[in-house]
């Protein structure tokens, strides 16, 4: 039986303790480089805070510190210029990937640079930094998306819509009042990011693999250096928690949720039954076969993105479920769903927002289903109401009226006042200036409600919002 070949060379941050290099394809299997390149600015901001601190603490001379901090430099402008370079390196991971360009510019020098420290923290503050900017980075693109939903409610102010549940005609609502109760959604994903980042948002650096550090580093001054608000509070903790980044999946998923719902909802108001809005030529496609077709595979593609998100969550739930304290190399696992759902979620909040911008209403169509006569049964049921009949008894006359309408087939509104005065002889001729639209849509004057001065009040205080997040946002409070 043929011996698989060894991967020689490849165990220069741990093979003393070994005999033999490690299998070729075990090695290749165990090689997170390929991925976590991804976290080399972090890696090497990193780096240069711990050649302070090992100045610090005597291990590097002045000297030492800045040649260690002029070969960083040097690493950091070779990987953005010479990209052949990160794709053709055998290193094992990131950390290893430094370490191996210190030692060729270096020498002997560049080894110094590990003292006192673990790979199981390197990561573990690495992926703290990532995350702390990668949601500020949907967060952005979150803000755009809003700001085209409250454009959207602007230019269709006084658009009527027949609001339903369970995808029933309930009550009539103005469009914009539709377009702002997704923009709700949208600022508590914006809540949600930003306590992700805030859990994130804690430096582990001296941790070591899992007791701390055996050197009096100054972790202090070390979060500081890297943007970090505070310490974390036990090393073995820290270098097994991904909290952090379960936190910032979760709020991926949730965005991911509410932009899948408005897409659903984009779906059928563009439909041939519903002809609410008009799709915008940039963000749909045809069909080979079918001449006339004018699919929304934008939304489509952005509901159907949601899997992709959640699983991401689920994967890396289920990866940490079963892990003892401490790392565990199980932990490899958390990044490549993190990042591919990162993506993902900036993706879909850009293109949700284009789409928004594109997008179209039928008013003709939209007035004729907000006109449909069953939207004003509760607007009659509240004028029996005014005229003092409990609502229960009121709710059962009109739903009387409205039954026996539909086995007629005729609208209830068209019943003579006669014929309605045998149903309640509350029912006065000024009944007709009750159930109209524009009645039903002022009616609901409550703040949060579909009133139309309402509503305007709502753009304003979506806009006040945006700004505020924005101003946050600029200021890393957020």
């Amino acid at each position: 039986m043929n011996q698989r070949p060894k991967a020689a060379g490849a165990s220069k941050l741990w093979g003393g303790r070994f005999d033999q290099p490690p299998d070729e394809l075990f090695y290749e299997f165990q090689r997170s480089f390929p991925f976590d390149r991804r976290l080399l600015p972090y890696e090497l901001a990193v780096d240069r805070a711990w050649a302070h601190a090992l100045e610090t603490v005597g291990i590097l001379t002045s000297s030492e510190t800045q040649q260690t901090l002029d070969a960083l430099d040097a690493i950091a402008e070779r990987a953005d210029s010479d990209h052949s370079w990160l794709d053709l390196s055998p290193a094992e991971d990131v950390h290893h990937f430094v370490e191996m360009a210190l030692v060729e510019r270096l020498g002997p020098l560049g080894y110094k640079l590990h003292t006192a420290r673990s790979r199981n923290e390197l990561v573990a503050t690495d992926f703290r930094m990532f995350v702390k900017d990668a949601a500020q980075e949907v967060s952005r693109n979150i803000l755009a998306f809003i700001a085209a939903l409250a454009d959207l409610a602007e230019r269709t102010m006084g658009v009527p819509l027949a609001g339903m549940t369970h995808l029933q005609h309930a009550q009539p609502v103005l469009f914009s009042h539709f377009v702002l109760a997704h923009t709700e959604a949208f600022f508590r994903d914006l809540e949600r990011l930003s306590a992700a980042r805030s859990r994130a948002d804690s430096c582990p650096l001296g941790s070591g693999a899992l007791g701390g550090c055996a050197f009096p580093v100054d972790r202090e001054a070390l979060a500081k250096e890297l943007g970090f608000s505070r310490i974390s509070a036990n090393s073995l903790d820290a270098v097994g928690d991904r909290d952090f980044a379960a936190d910032y999946l979760y709020a991926l998923a949730g965005l991911a949720t509410h932009i899948s719902r408005l897409a659903e909802d984009f779906v059928l108001f563009a439909s041939q039954e519903f002809g609410y809005v008009l799709l915008p030529d940039e963000y749909s496609t045809g069909s080979s076969l079918l001449p006339q077709k004018k699919n929304p595979d934008a939304w489509e593609l952005l509901r159907g993105k949601t899997g992709r998100i959640t699983a991401a969550l689920i994967s890396l739930l289920i990866t940490l479920k079963g892990l003892p304290s401490s790392y565990q190399r199980d932990l490899q696992e958390d990044k490549e769903p993190l990042f591919a759902a990162h993506d993902q979620a900036v993706a879909i909040a850009q293109i949700a927002a284009g789409a928004v911008g594109g997008t179209r209403v039928n008013e003709a169509r939209l007035l004729a289903g907000a006109e449909d006569s069953a939207l004003l049964a509760t607007q009659a049921a509240h004028y029996l109401v005014r005229r003092g009949l409990p609502f229960r008894q009121a709710h059962e006359i009109i739903g009387t009226i409205v039954r026996e309408a539909e086995r007629a087939r005729e609208s209830w509104r068209s019943m003579p006042l006669s014929k309605l005065k045998s149903f309640s002889p509350l029912f006065e001729s000024d009944l007709g200036q009750v159930l109209t639209l524009e009645s039903a849509l002022a009616s609901c004057d409550v703040p949060g409600g579909t009133a139309p001065a309402r509503v305007r009040e709502a753009i304003a205080g979506c806009r006040a919002r945006l700004e505020q997040w924005t101003a946050q946002l600029a200021k890393g409070e957020a």
